[in-house]
C-alpha cells in the first residue's frame, strides 16, 4: 500500500518526470506519437509517467479512476487540423492534466496552504508544455534578455507604451460603430447559409466554422469543434476534406 505521506519535493519530482515524458512525445518522439493517434481507434489518451516515459492508450476502465485522467479522444481531431495546431491542443490539455494530478496528490497527502503555494511556485518556474511545443518558452527567454539589456531606456519605453495605449483606445472608440454595422451585415449575409453537415440554417446564437478547403460552413457541434479549439486552428478542414486527403 502506498505511503500516506509525501513531501512537496516528491510531488514536484513526479510532476517533472511526467512533464518530461509528454514533452518527449510532442517533440523528439512526435512521429511515433502521431502514428499512434489513429482517428479510427477509440478514445485515446496521452499519459506521462514519473520515469519520463509516455504512452498513448485507452482510458482506465475503473470509475471513478484512482488518479485524474488525461483528456479523452486526442486522436479524433488529428486529421482535421494542421499538425502543429493539433500538437498545441494536446499540449495545453496535458498542462491541465499535470496540474490536476499535482494538486490531487497535494490534497491526498494533506498539504496545507503553505505547501500548496510552494508546490505551485515550483511548478510555475517551469515553462508549460504548451510554451515548449509552440516555441513560446524560447521567445520568453529572448524577451527577458532584451528587457535586461534595455533597462536604461525603461522610462522612455513606458512613455511610448502609454502613448500607444491611448492611441489604441481612441481608435477603438472610433471603430465601435463600424464593428456593430459589420456584425449586422455579417448576420444578414449568413442568414440563408446551411450547415454542410446537418443542413440546418445559420443561427446567430450558435458557433459556426468554415472549411478553408471547400468553404462550406458547419455548426461547431456538428463537427465537434468548440470556440476554444477553433482559436488554435490556423486552417480548418472539414471531415469530408480530411478524408479526401487521407485517400
Amino acid at each position: 500500500m502506498e505511503a500516506l505521506s509525501r513531501s512537496v519535493e516528491e510531488i514536484f519530482e513526479d510532476f517533472q518526470g511526467r512533464r518530461a515524458g509528454i514533452i518527449k512525445a510532442l517533440t523528439t518522439d512526435v512521429e511515433d506519437f502521431y502514428s499512434q493517434c489513429d482517428p479510427e481507434k477509440e478514445n485515446l489518451c496521452l499519459y506521462g509517467f514519473p520515469n519520463e516515459q509516455w504512452e498513448v492508450n485507452l482510458p482506465v476502465e475503473e470509475v471513478p479512476p484512482e488518479l485524474p485522467e488525461p483528456v479523452l479522444g486526442i486522436n479524433f481531431a488529428r486529421d482535421g487540423m494542421l499538425e502543429k495546431d493539433w500538437l498545441s491542443l494536446v499540449a495545453v490539455h496535458s498542462d491541465t492534466w499535470l496540474l490536476a494530478l499535482a494538486f490531487y496528490f497535494g490534497a491526498r497527502f494533506g498539504f496545507d496552504k503553505t505547501d500548496r503555494k510552494r508546490l505551485f511556485g515550483m511548478i510555475n518556474e517551469l515553462p508549460t508544455i504548451f510554451e515548449v511545443v509552440t516555441g513560446e518558452a524560447k521567445k520568453q527567454v529572448k524577451e527577458k534578455s532584451s528587457v535586461s539589456n534595455n533597462s536604461g531606456s525603461k522610462s522612455k519605453s513606458n512613455s511610448k507604451a502609454a502613448s500607444e495605449t491611448q492611441g489604441r483606445q481612441s481608435k477603438a472608440l472610433q471603430t465601435k460603430d463600424e464593428d456593430e454595422e459589420l456584425e449586422e451585415q455579417d448576420n444578414d449575409e449568413h442568414g440563408d447559409t446551411l450547415c454542410g453537415a446537418c443542413g440546418e440554417n445559420y443561427g446567430t446564437d450558435e458557433f459556426w466554422i468554415c472549411c478553408d478547403i471547400c468553404e462550406k460552413w458547419f455548426h461547431g457541434k456538428c463537427v465537434k469543434i468548440t470556440p476554444a479549439r477553433a482559436e488554435l486552428i490556423k486552417q480548418y478542414k472539414c471531415p469530408s476534406c480530411s478524408n479526401k486527403r487521407a485517400r
